[in-house]
């Protein structure tokens, strides 16, 4: 019996066309980079931060203590794990793509080109974004553990850290809000 037919059914509502996965396949790069660039700055910020390490408070009653420091650390591989998951994920699809279509390609440009189970890529894209939304979420709040390792506690009232975690939860917030949206326009569209 041949699976192929029931993997990828000739409706025109399900399948996706060979032409049209040529876009989807840009798209799982760019977010295949981006995560990537992402998983770099985790992987700088694991390496940089340490409690007390050049920390340019002179308060000690505002220097970040080890809770923070096992914050940090717990985000920062949350944020990684998130990361990878989207991108395994983005890989995975790409690689579906590519070598469902290696099959029948004549050139090298139809290696893109793929007739794919548009749910599937639907619901694996999904994936990958909800990992990449997870993944910013803890990054941005590793974030903010590094500002209070090196510029002093929130509840100790640090102005700099103030004025630096204000702007950090006002626009990665609003950004991944945005992000969600056009990814569930896309999804329900």
């Amino acid at each position: 019996m041949d699976t192929r037919s029931e993997e990828f059914p000739d409706d025109p509502t399900s399948a996706l066309s060979e032409g049209s996965t040529n876009i989807h396949v840009s798209a799982l790069d760019g977010l295949i980079n981006v995560n990537s660039l992402f998983t770099l700055a985790v992987f700088v910020g694991l390496t940089i931060t340490a409690p007390g390490s050049a920390t340019l408070v002179d308060d000690n009653a505002c220097i970040a203590g080890e809770d923070i420091a096992r914050n940090l650390l717990t985000f920062q591989v949350v944020s990684f794990s998130s990361f990878l998951f989207s991108s395994l994920v983005a890989q995975g699809l790409k690689q579906a793509i590519v070598l469902i279509n290696s099959k029948n390609s004549k050139t090298l440009r139809d290696v893109f080109k793929a007739p794919i189970n548009k749910h599937f890529l639907r619901i694996g894209m999904l994936l990958s974004a909800c990992g990449s939304v997870f993944g910013c979420i803890f990054l941005m709040l590793a974030l903010m553990d590094v500002i209070q390792i090196k510029l002093g506690t929130l509840s100790c009232g640090s102005i700099w850290s103030i004025r630096a975690v204000v702007p950090l939860f006002m626009l990665v917030p609003t950004a991944l809000l945005i992000y969600i949206y056009i990814v569930l326009y896309a999804f329900f569209h």
